[in-house]
């Protein structure tokens, strides 16, 4: 980890999620030097934990944004079964708690939301369904959809099992060389103790079907909007996003493709420059 970084830690904090009580980890990571220009929460994908986006949290910070991240039920830190939720929008109101403390330490601050893989799906069916009040939304390889199509007897199969043991676990098969390519000065940290690859019936079938769901929806889309995804991503679909941006209003969305981009944007070879990007836009955005 770079120093620089290392001396300026995070404030951590713990919030009960709205839904059932469990304990999220959360951290804030403020501005030290010159006024902040706004606030971003950053939520983080399938198996991972917020002990991850370093590469996502020191450009947004060295821009002048304040960080507010945190680990997802299921997931590092924070309770509950590895990789389950009951439904999608028991993520959802997770997230809505932890922009209300985000928007409450910061009142005077315009508020974005950032999620990655997974976590853009959260983020963006919390922005269609909650309609809270943001600045704009980040989506970086979203999962909206995954960019394999599983044999239709396995869909069918996991909804069987999600309506009848949803906390059935599986595997979720994700190899590692197919997150990022290397190359990237500020390297991916080595998978942990906090990560796992794990993901039950009901969290995928929530997953799929909000997707599907916010694609069916975008038209809808009323916040500045950027969706920023590799055109070599072997996770999640790149056509699908590219279809979410074309349904929202061409004035309220901006839609980056990165040539031979990998998933993890942030760590792939061209991570820098794709972080300089989504700034800027930030900047322009507030």
């Amino acid at each position: 980890m770079n120093s620089a970084f290392q001396q300026r830690q995070p404030v951590s904090f713990i919030m009960p999620s709205p839904v059932d009580g469990l304990q999220l980890h959360a951290a804030e990571w403020p501005v030290l030097t010159n006024r902040p220009l706004g606030v971003v929460c950053v939520v983080h994908g399938m198996g991972e934990h917020k002990g991850r986006q370093e590469a996502i949290i020191r450009p947004l910070r060295d821009a002048r944004f304040v960080v507010f991240h945190y680990d997802q039920r299921g997931h590092g830190q924070s309770e509950g079964r590895r990789g389950h939720a009951l439904k999608l929008s028991d993520l959802t109101r997770d997230l809505e708690a932890i922009t209300a403390e985000a928007a409450r330490r910061y009142p005077s601050l315009p508020l974005f939301v950032y999620g990655h893989s997974m976590g853009g799906n959260v983020v963006i069916n919390y922005a269609l369904r909650h309609k809270p009040r943001l600045a704009g939304v980040v989506l970086t390889s979203p999962w909206l959809r995954l960019s394999f199509q599983p044999p239709v007897w396995k869909v069918k199969l996991a909804r069987t099992v999600g309506r009848l043991w949803p906390t059935f676990s599986q595997s979720t098969g994700l190899k590692p060389d197919a997150l990022y390519r290397p190359g990237n000065p500020y390297a991916a940290p080595p998978r942990d103790e906090l990560s796992h690859g794990r993901i039950t019936a009901s969290m995928f079938t929530s997953v799929v079907d909000g997707g599907e769901w916010a694609i069916a929806h975008s038209y809808e889309w009323k916040a500045p909007l950027l969706i920023v995804h590799g055109t070599a991503d072997r996770i999640t679909s790149f056509e699908a996003s590219r279809q979410l941006a074309n349904n929202a209003y061409r004035d309220r969305c901006t839609f980056i493709a990165v040539e031979g981009g990998y998933h993890e944007l942030h760590h792939d070879l061209e991570g820098p420059k794709t972080m300089q990007r989504i700034t800027e836009w930030l900047r322009i955005t507030t």
